[in-house]
């Protein structure tokens, strides 16, 4: 496949993006050689290659979960500009 100006017009298009007429020159040269590099790519015989799953070895890496920094209910909804005796209160953001 080769990028011509027909295409780079289709994909400026799509991209909803403005090419200068003399970045076209070089957007094309720049696709050229990316669809070059893609095709030695196809070239290599990767049929005895394992797909990679993760990067590392590491299984379930977790840390220790614990609670801290709580702050009571009470004292939670004393600081509240508006509340009842159990939520906070808060202006409504939703008309239906």
């Amino acid at each position: 496949m080769k990028i011509d100006k027909l295409l780079i017009s289709k994909l400026e298009h799509l991209a909803r993006l403005e090419v200068a007429p003399k970045e076209e020159a070089r957007l094309m040269n720049d696709l050229n050689n990316i669809l070059a590099m893609v095709e030695k790519l196809e070239e290599l015989d990767t049929d005895a290659v394992e797909p990679l799953a993760y990067i590392n070895e590491d299984v379930n890496v977790f840390r220790e979960d614990f609670i801290a920094g709580q702050v009571r209910h009470e004292a939670a909804l004393r600081n509240a500009p508006g509340h009842d005796d159990t939520h906070f209160k808060v202006p409504k953001v939703i008309d239906l």
